[in-house]
Order: structure tokens, then C-alpha cells, then sequence
């Protein structure tokens, strides 16, 4: 029997109704659709090439690509969106996986730096005499305790610290600040050990930030390791382009060099005090910087100015250029101050380093952007530069579907096989094509596969669209968006999730909601910001405890993916309006004018299909499991008024319309009834 088959015989027998699934679970229910995806993933893997499966809610895709990659015998690498996912994979879904396979294969998880504590930047915390706020003080203290008990270092692992504390880049190294061979604790580094076990194991677990972060300046470990996989598998895979072009392209901001600036002072005046002034030449650093900033003028926080000409739009040219000069020139003098000392201590030596990176970038921002690349300065308290390819298509043919593998790495019968790669994710595209994912990702040939939802979204979900609303543009739409927010958060008694396309609606909704619901003490309204994400989510869906008050969520940005609630405490899902990318954004301009100059429709081809997937992801959050039910309500009438807004109705999942409010809100209460 040929390989392939055999393999693929394998992967169906896991899958049946008296496989090794069935029998290791009692949740397992067969689908034809996930059998479908993961005999496609075996046979990928067994001839090499390129698989893209868009897998709809309730696939089970992750068991789906897992298992036949598990079955193979191959060294498997596996990358997923965001950290969480990358921590639910490791720790829950493959052993158990393994397990129910009787499979004993090694797995290992690897993060980037900023996952993990550093001891040497611990120690140097603790001597510090000033932290950021007294609750950095208390973690500081949490962490001291669990550093001397960990085995990983992995600060997921400290319950009680905030992902967004201001500690963590005072304890963790990067890569401007680590010290490498010559640090004191390299022997026992957490970051070296992660490494080490990657290197050891059958199956990797990474995310894409790692990834690409690695192939801009092969640092995290990846060059050792990619070689020697055959199979790569890209879960969530729809923001691959996204992040990939954050790492792909070059960055110079204020708050980069000011944390130079800060650890220039502080080992100067630890390690070589009186040698040099160290506080006149980091003094005479900041000032330019400030002064650079200046330049720019004051702006609303996050704001994108575009940067074609060689200076930012709206700032004075010969300003900018005098400034980027000044910053360049105190630069160098604290480069010639760090030279004088550079032998004394490994610190100066990177330090020194830093400073030779920071005159080569400003260096490449003061000549032309290179074709196919953008630019746009992001301004707020800090000023970052930035530069980024509009799309990652050439690195991936270049630098992925071509880079060699390792013929160590392969089974000896299958040593001359190409290397496997797999993309996946629910929302990919709408087009049989796939089109939105495959031609920025340069995957115009990959074999691809869409496999629908099994959901029942005719008898388990509702769609609304208010027709008489106000359009989007007018100033009182947010406020109509709010009030019918607040009429189905009522019906449900809370289980609402709002999401929002920008922060003002954010702001102007949440407030109004806040009003209505949250001060007389009816529901509790959750608003984005006001606490971590992770405290968010996990106080929403603690909302249909027993003896627990109804929950509203007003939300935007990342809560349109990756916030999974199922059962009763999500039954609404309102969004304001349709997703279209912002146009005055520098990226979205760049890329439109680039289809426009090859004879497209920037529209056609490129913001209606950003918006298809954005409204997919975010209706995604509605129905997560068979028993599920609610609605969605698109507060936004161009959904049926245009051409345009049928085909965007016409990619989300089928669910029954209801035309009236009234009728919507009945049928809602009778959920909570039954």
C-alpha cells in the first residue's frame, strides 16, 4: 500500500465513530467536514506543497490538522496567532491528542524574549531605586517568589501579572539589551533552555510574531530550527500577512532610542562612572530627540501621517532634515563616549552596538523608500518611523516555499520530499480562491480547501440589519447603534457584545450603555480598556454564574476575533458598522493605488474583501457550538441597500433574517425563557 494511503486510512480511522477519538472522549461527534480537512492536510504532508483550508466554526480544525501531522512521523512545527493560543495548544489540545494516540512524542513550546524572565534584568530591577508604580513594586515582588520555583521562566505562568504591567520590560531582555554569551546567567537562561528543548522535540509550538521576528533578524532561534521540520503549520493563518509586515520592514521611534538613552546612563554610572559625563552626553541625546518630536507637532494619539516625500506630510522639510541631523550627531557622540569604555564590561559592548543600529536606520530613513515598501510616521507621545512592505508574497515564495530543508530532518525513505506547509484558519476569504489570503501571501498556487461550518445557523441564529437607521456618517448613528444595544441587552438580560469599528463609537457607545445599564446597577457594562483583556473576558463569561448580574461587553479592534464564549453568556453580537479599512490610512492608500495602477478596483478587489473577512471574524463570535443560539445585528443599512452589501450578507454563515426590531427583541426574550 502506497504511503500516501496508508496515512490517509490512518487519519479516517481516528475520525470514526469507534476511533481512538471516540473512545478517549465522550464530546467527540464525527464530521464529515473535519475528515475532509485532515485527509487533505495528510496528503499535503505525504507529497509536499502547499494545503490553505478555510475550516468554518465547529470544523474542528485544530484536531483536524493535528492529528494526521502527529500520525506522520514527521518533525512538525505548528504557529499560531497570539501567545493564548500557543499556551491552549501546549498545555490542553496536543497531549491530549497524544494521548488518546499513544503517541509518545516530545513537545516543546518557544516564545519570544518578552515571554520570558531574565535574571540578570531581574537582578538589576531589584537594585533599582525608582519602579513605575507600587503595583510594579508588588509584582516585582510576586515574581521574585516564583523566579526561584519555575522550571520554564514563561511568565504566563504568574497568575496575578497584567500582560499590560510596566514591569515586564524591566524584567524581561530584548534584543537590543541582551547580553549573550558574556551574561553571568547564560548557563541557566530560560530563553536558552526554551530553545534547547525546541530543538530536542517532535512537535513546536511558536506564534507568528516569533516567526517573522526571527526571519527579520534571525535572533529568537528559528535559524536552527525551521531546516530541520518538514511540515509547518500556520493555525489562525488570516493574520499572517498583517504580521508579517510589522516585522518585515524597518522601525525608528523616540521611545526606542529613550530606553537606549536610559540603560546608556544607568551602566555608565553603575559601570564606568567618572570616565565620562555620562549625564551631559545622555542629556545632550534626549534633548534632539525631544526636539525631533517637536518637529512633528502635536497630534491626536495614533495618528498616521503619510510619508512619500522626503519629508512627513504637514511637517516643514527643512526642519525634519535638521532634526533627523541633530539626533544622528548626538548619536555619535554618545557612540565615540561608549568607545572609550567599550572593553570594560559587556554592557558596553551591546550598547555600542545599539548605537551603530540606530545610525544605520537613520541612515536608511533619510534616503528614498524603496519600491513596494510604505512609509508613514505614527505620532502620539512617542514618534515611531516606520517602513513595511505591502504585502509578504515575496519573502514567502523566497524565503519560505523555497528555503531548503535539512535531509536530516526526514525519514530516511522520505529524505528528498518537499517541505509541507499548511494554512488555516475560519475566515480566509470570499471567494473560491480564497483570493483575500492567497495573493498577498504569495500562495497563488497552493491547493485550497473550504470546508463549512456544521452549524445549523438557520435554526440557531437570526440576522438583523435596522433598515430606517441613520448612515454611518451621520453624527447620530452611534447613538442610534447604542440605543439598540441597550433594547436587546435588556431582552437578554445582559449576553451582549458590541463591537465597535473605531474608538470614538467605542467611547461614545460604552458611555451611553454605562448610562443607561451599568450606573442604576441593572447590568454591568464592560468597556475595552478599562481592564486587561484577559479580566474582560473572563468577568463576561462569568456573567450567567448563578447569582451573577447580567453582562454587556462594548469592545473594538482585537475583540472581533479570538474571543470564544460559548453557551448562554453570548447571545447578541451588535456591530456599528461595516469594517471597511480606514482609506486615509498610509498602508490601505498603498496598496489601492498599486491594483489601481494594475487596472483593478481597489474597491472591488481590496476593501470589500477586508471588509467580508473583518464581518465574518466578528459574526464568528455569535455561534461557537451546536447548542448555540442568538443574533447578530449589523447596524449598518448599506448590508441591504447595496450591491456590495448583498455580497458581504452573502459570505456570512446562513442565518434566518429578521426584518423588525420588535420582532427580534421577542424572539430574543424567548431564548431566555426556554
Amino acid at each position: 500500500m502506497p504511503l500516501t494511503d496508508a496515512l490517509s486510512d490512518s487519519v479516517r480511522e481516528v475520525f470514526t465513530p469507534d476511533g481512538p477519538l471516540a473512545r478517549a472522549t465522550a464530546f467527540f461527534q464525527p464530521r464529515e467536514g473535519q475528515t475532509d480537512m485532515a485527509v487533505a492536510v495528510a496528503n499535503t504532508i505525504q507529497h509536499g506543497g502547499s494545503l490553505v483550508v478555510e475550516a468554518g466554526t465547529g470544523v474542528g480544525k485544530t484536531f483536524a490538522y493535528l492529528v494526521p501531522a502527529l500520525l506522520s512521523g514527521e518533525r512538525v512545527l505548528v504557529s499560531t496567532a497570539t501567545k493564548t493560543l500557543q499556551d491552549q495548544l501546549f498545555a490542553r489540545d496536543i497531549p491530549e491528542l497524544l494521548q488518546a494516540l499513544g503517541l509518545p512524542l516530545r513537545l516543546a513550546m518557544l516564545k519570544g524574549r518578552g515571554s520570558y524572565l531574565c535574571q540578570q534584568r531581574l537582578e538589576l530591577a531589584q537594585q533599582a531605586a525608582t519602579l513605575p508604580d507600587r503595583t510594579a513594586v508588588r509584582s516585582l515582588a510576586q515574581v521574585q517568589a516564583w523566579s526561584r520555583t519555575t522550571m520554564t521562566g514563561d511568565l504566563a505562568e504568574v497568575p496575578s501579572l497584567d500582560e499590560r504591567s510596566a514591569l515586564i520590560p524591566l524584567i524581561t531582555s530584548n534584543r537590543d539589551n541582551c547580553l549573550g554569551s558574556t551574561c553571568p546567567h547564560w548557563r541557566d537562561c530560560h530563553v536558552n533552555a526554551a530553545r534547547r528543548e525546541a530543538m530536542a522535540a517532535d512537535v513546536v509550538v511558536i506564534n507568528h510574531h516569533l516567526f517573522f521576528a526571527d526571519m527579520a533578524v534571525r535572533e529568537s532561534g528559528m535559524a536552527e530550527l525551521l531546516p530541520t521540520v518538514r511540515v509547518v503549520i500556520f493555525d489562525e493563518a488570516h493574520q499572517l500577512n498583517e504580521t508579517g509586515i510589522q516585522f518585515l520592514g524597518k522601525q525608528l521611534g523616540t521611545g526606542q532610542l529613550l530606553d537606549l538613552a536610559r540603560d546608556a546612563l544607568a551602566a555608565g554610572l553603575q559601570l564606568a562612572r567618572g570616565l565620562v559625563d555620562w549625564q551631559a552626553v545622555v542629556a545632550d541625546f534626549e534633548k534632539t530627540l525631544r526636539d525631533w518630536r517637536l518637529v512633528v507637532g502635536k497630534h491626536p494619539a495614533n495618528t498616521k501621517l503619510k510619508w512619500s516625500d522626503p519629508e512627513p506630510q504637514g511637517v516643514h522639510p527643512l526642519e525634519w532634515a535638521q532634526a533627523l541631523q541633530d539626533v544622528s550627531d548626538s548619536a555619535s557622540r554618545l557612540q565615540a563616549a561608549l568607545e572609550l569604555v567599550v572593553d570594560a564590561a559587556p554592557d558596553f559592548q551591546r550598547l555600542h552596538e545599539r548605537v551603530s543600529e540606530v545610525l544605520n536606520a537613520i541612515l536608511h530613513f533619510e534616503q528614498e523608500c524603496p519600491a513596494g515598501s510604505v512609509r508613514w510616521v505614527e505620532v502620539g507621545g512617542q514618534m515611531r518611523c516606520f517602513e513595511a512592505p505591502l504585502d509578504i508574497a515575496e519573502v514567502v515564495q523566497s524565503k519560505l516555499l523555497d528555503s531548503p530543508q535539512t535531509e536530516a530532518s526526514a525519514a530516511p525513505d522520505a529524505a528528498h520530499m518537499p517541505r509541507s506547509w499548511i494554512f488555516t484558519s475560519a475566515t480566509l476569504g470570499d471567494d473560491d480562491r480564497l483570493s483575500w489570503f492567497t495573493e498577498p501571501c504569495g500562495l497563488n498556487n497552493a491547493q485550497v480547501l473550504r470546508v463549512h461550518s456544521p452549524f445549523n445557523y438557520q435554526e440557531q441564529a437570526w440576522v438583523h440589519v435596522p433598515r430606517l437607521m441613520v448612515p454611518p456618517k451621520d453624527p447620530s448613528h452611534s447613538a442610534e447603534v447604542g440605543d439598540t444595544a441597550i433594547q436587546i441587552a435588556r431582552a437578554l438580560g445582559g449576553r451582549t457584545l458590541v463591537l465597535t469599528t473605531t474608538l470614538r463609537a467605542l467611547r461614545a457607545i460604552g458611555a451611553q450603555m454605562q448610562a443607561a445599564l451599568g450606573d442604576s446597577g441593572e447590568l454591568t457594562v464592560l468597556i475595552q480598556g478599562e481592564s486587561p483583556k484577559r479580566e474582560l473576558m473572563q468577568r463576561f463569561r462569568q456573567a450567567t454564574d448563578p447569582g451573577a448580574k447580567g453582562c454587556v461587553l462594548v469592545a473594538s479592534a482585537s475583540f472581533w476575533e479570538g474571543f470564544d464564549v460559548p453557551g448562554e453568556a453570548l447571545q447578541a453580537v451588535v456591530i456599528d458598522k461595516l469594517p471597511f479599512p480606514p482609506p486615509n490610512d498610509p498602508l490601505v492608500e498603498a496598496r489601492s493605488q498599486r491594483l489601481e495602477a494594475q487596472g483593478r478596483s481597489s474597491f472591488n478587489d481590496y476593501f470589500l474583501p477586508e471588509a467580508a473577512v473583518s464581518l465574518k471574524q466578528g459574526a464568528g463570535r455569535l455561534i461557537r457550538r451546536e447548542t448555540d443560539r442568538g443574533a447578530l445585528v449589523v447596524c449598518d443599512n448599506r448590508l441591504v441597500n447595496t450591491g456590495y452589501g448583498r455580497r458581504l450578507l452573502a459570505g456570512l454563515p446562513p442565518m434566518k433574517r429578521i426584518e423588525q426590531l420588535p420582532e427580534l427583541l421577542e424572539a430574543l426574550r424567548a431564548i431566555t425563557r426556554s
